[in-house]
């Protein structure tokens, strides 16, 4: 048996653990927490510290606003109970303590698929500036907006 030491495998160690973590704790929410104010919570990942003593859990719910604020207060509420659920579910020595976090990039995400929807729209709806949009640049280099006659000749400024 090859046993495998150093910064790579104690990585691999937190990474393995988080997953596991992420995966409890998405099972427990769903089906052992009875707090109304959690909702339909998603936990998109976890980052774990080096040492194992804290836990970061991204989240994200599809409500927005006050429904958000919420269900913030509600996992913050039931981050003990969660935890003491997942010292008996892991084998670990000590379950590092949780703090939940809204994850940002899930809406940043959306917020660019709906940019890039809108502009597909709008390309739909005025076909006649598509042509400006595909078509070549072969314009002479004097007709190009913005660039002055004079700027590409490579003789220097007197």
């Amino acid at each position: 048996m090859t046993c495998v030491s150093g910064p790579m495998a104690l990585s691999h160690r937190v990474e393995r653990i988080a997953e596991q973590i992420r995966e409890e704790l998405g099972q427990m929410l769903a089906t052992e927490v009875r707090d109304p104010g959690v909702g339909l919570v998603t936990i998109t990942r976890v980052k774990l510290t080096a040492d194992l003593s804290m836990a970061r859990m991204y989240w994200t719910v599809m409500s927005e606003g006050k429904e958000r604020a919420d269900t913030a207060k509600a996992l913050a509420r039931t981050a003990p109970f969660l935890r003491h659920l997942l010292s008996q579910r892991l084998t670990l020595r000590r379950v590092p303590e949780i703090i939940f976090q809204y994850d940002e990039s899930v809406a940043a995400q959306d917020r660019i698929e709906r940019i890039i929807q809108d502009l597909h729209a709008e390309r739909e709806a005025h076909p006649e500036l598509n042509a400006l949009v595909d078509a070549p640049s072969d314009l002479p280099p004097d007709a190009r907006e913005g660039v002055a006659p004079d700027a590409e000749k490579d003789e220097p400024p007197q």
